[in-house]
């Protein structure tokens, strides 16, 4: 008898967490598109407040003003090096779709992966800080599948340890 009710427990148990797996499978689909559109065809999906979901396209990145700039890649896998990005301001970006950067609370930028950085409005706002990237040493960013850091890359220039960095952006959540 007593065996049967841990049978029962742990069938219940292995079936809660079926479901889990499940529910969370279906929720994330939509993701697994917008991933292979953004490495593919290098996009960027801004997502408004209003859950608007405005698609960037490389040749509108190419509209705005580029910037060059030199900083420091710090890695725990090898040493320091200076590199010369080609980019452009994320507020720039911003407000070429009216999104007003004084208005907003923070931004969240998401990469292919899974990683996430949460930016304070003062950061986008602060001029020669927040970048998104697509060329490093005059070299496009390759995406994820080809060994690279791209096809676009935010880079937080005023970060002393380029730890919040985000390789393989793919979406910027305005809030």
């Amino acid at each position: 008898m007593e065996g049967n009710i841990v049978n029962k427990k742990i069938l219940i148990s292995l079936t809660v967490i079926l479901l889990i797996v499940v529910v969370f499978a279906f929720l994330n689909r939509g993701d697994k598109e917008d991933r292979l559109l953004s490495q593919r065809e290098s996009k960027i999906f801004i997502r408004l407040a209003d859950e608007e979901t405005i698609t960037v396209s490389f040749d509108d990145i190419l509209k705005l003003e580029q910037h060059e700039f030199k900083t420091v890649l710090r890695s725990s896998s090898s040493e320091d090096k200076e590199h010369i990005y080609k980019g452009i301001k994320l507020k720039d970006l911003l407000e070429s779709y009216d999104i007003n950067v004084n208005e907003i609370n923070q931004v969240i930028t998401k990469a292919v992966d899974g990683y996430t950085v949460v930016l304070t409005s003062q950061e986008v706002k602060d001029d020669n800080n927040v970048y998104i990237a697509y060329e490093i040493d005059g070299v496009p960013l390759a995406p994820k599948d080809k060994g690279g850091s791209g096809p676009y890359q935010i880079i937080i220039s005023k970060d002393p340890f380029a730890q919040r960095w985000n390789k393989f952006l793919m979406e910027l959540e305005i809030r």
